[in-house]
């Protein structure tokens, strides 16, 4: 139920409020704190998550805050892309990937 990826880029619907509220309390979880903290050294900035909640929950009472939830599910994706791949992406099998494994050595 937390997620919220797909979206094309050039438009990003508001999500659900509780898909911020979801995230808000995944982001102030204990193992994601420790999580966080030992894969960055910094324990994660949850302010942007609670905030959208509460734009979210403007914007269905009154619909005033669409374009600020919008920007900021538009940053969101674009910081999520500016990080380069782990692995180096294969355009076709290697050459000897038929042959059988050497499990006696």
């Amino acid at each position: 139920p937390c997620n919220g990826f797909g979206y094309p880029s050039n438009h990003i619907p508001p999500r659900s409020c509780d898909v911020y509220w979801c995230e808000f309390k995944h982001c102030k979880s204990s193992f994601n704190r420790f999580h966080e903290y030992y894969s960055h050294g910094r324990a994660p900035d949850c302010r942007q998550w609670k905030e959208d909640f509460y734009t979210c929950k403007d914007w269905e009472k009154n619909h005033s805050t669409q374009e600020s939830l919008q920007q900021s599910e538009r940053k969101r994706v674009a910081e999520q892309r500016k990080f380069t791949p782990v692995w180096e992406l294969r355009q076709t099998p290697p050459a000897d990937w038929h042959v059988p494994l050497n499990q006696d050595e």
